[in-house]
């Protein structure tokens, strides 16, 4: 089942009915619910400032999770769906509270639970894996190969965001404006331990991330949470081409005790890579701070598109001059 809702953006005079996507998955006590925000202004001009340059022009409509994959999303996916992720304990951390952050995953392992949110709704899966569980890329022999891009199958409703589906979500806007953080700002935002502003970064270590609707501001486009929290794979390898199985892959976003230069856009450290079998990251003790976004290629029905397109239209990604 899938609910809507709507959101009212105010672009130059002009009221747009922006939708919220709420799809269910999973049946009684296994069942979850993901909220999705409407990217739109498809074939906007790349920001040329960012790391990396150029980064964040998407050719086409789509939608991404308003908030991180929570640990009771994966614990109910791997009950319904016999997935096998096992996610660290977080006790350490902050504990291990079914809203926090689903930190402690590896790339396969987000893959995996992708594939769940398809098949579980008769989608094709989005990742391909062997009868050992080994990631593999698609080969054109396939339904859904798609050449520009092997790891990912064109005809799945879900995955995991492109670097430029994340980058233009995070530090985009829907009224033509790059940022330098995602909350729509470009001046360092406050640093706070939970809430619905400022940003979960510089915290202590040991306090751990919040919970995922109360992780900071939103982003122009309404997601919350992707600049500190957690950091969240893409689905991009390092080397931008999605050619190689066990190449390495990209995460965002910094997470909960990382400093401003892991959320920037423009940060020196705001990406790493990683094998897509890691789990951990080691700051200090044993860190677990790795987590994941969801996106889909489900959006507002043609009526509610024309009107964002009406509003949209003629627009060009610009850099907002800095102060």
């Amino acid at each position: 089942m899938i609910r809507k809702a709507f959101l009212l953006i105010s672009l130059a005079g002009t009221v747009v009915n922006a939708q919220t996507i709420t799809q269910n998955f999973g049946v009684g006590v296994n069942s979850f619910s993901i909220d999705f925000v409407t990217i739109g202004n498809p074939g906007n001009a790349p920001d040329t400032t960012g790391i990396p340059n150029p980064a964040g022009s998407v050719s086409y409509t789509y939608s991404i999770g308003k908030y991180e994959v929570s640990r009771e999303m994966i614990d109910k996916a791997n009950m319904a769906g016999g997935l096998g992720i096992t996610l660290r304990d977080m006790t350490n951390y902050g504990g291990n509270d079914a809203n926090k952050p689903a930190t402690g995953i590896s790339w396969q392992e987000a893959a995996k639970f992708v594939n769940y949110l398809n098949t579980s709704q008769g989608s094709v899966a989005a990742y391909k894996f062997d009868a050992g569980g080994n990631f593999q890329i698609w080969s054109a022999g396939d339904a859904g190969y798609n050449p520009s891009n092997l790891f990912r199958n064109s005809l799945a409703r879900y995955f995991l965001p492109s670097t430029d589906e994340w980058y233009k979500t995070a530090y985009g806007s829907p009224k033509g404006i790059w940022h330098d953080f995602a909350t729509g700002v470009d001046t360092a935002p406050t640093a706070v331990a939970g809430g619905s502003s400022g940003v979960v970064y510089r915290q202590s270590w040991s306090a751990g991330p919040a919970n995922i609707a109360n992780a900071g501001g939103f982003s122009d486009w309404g997601t919350m949470g992707q600049n500190g929290n957690a950091w969240e794979w893409t689905e991009t390898a390092w080397d931008g081409v999605n050619d190689d199985p066990n190449e390495l892959r990209e995460i965002r976003g910094g997470s909960w005790g990382d400093d401003v230069v892991h959320i920037q856009s423009d940060g020196i450290t705001s990406r790493y890579w990683y094998t897509p079998t890691n789990s951990d990251q080691e700051v200090g003790n044993d860190f677990i701070n790795k987590g994941l976004r969801i996106a889909s290629t489900t959006v507002p029905e043609p009526s509610a598109l024309s009107l964002l397109a009406v509003a949209f239209g003629g627009l060009a990604m610009i850099r907002r001059r800095r102060s």
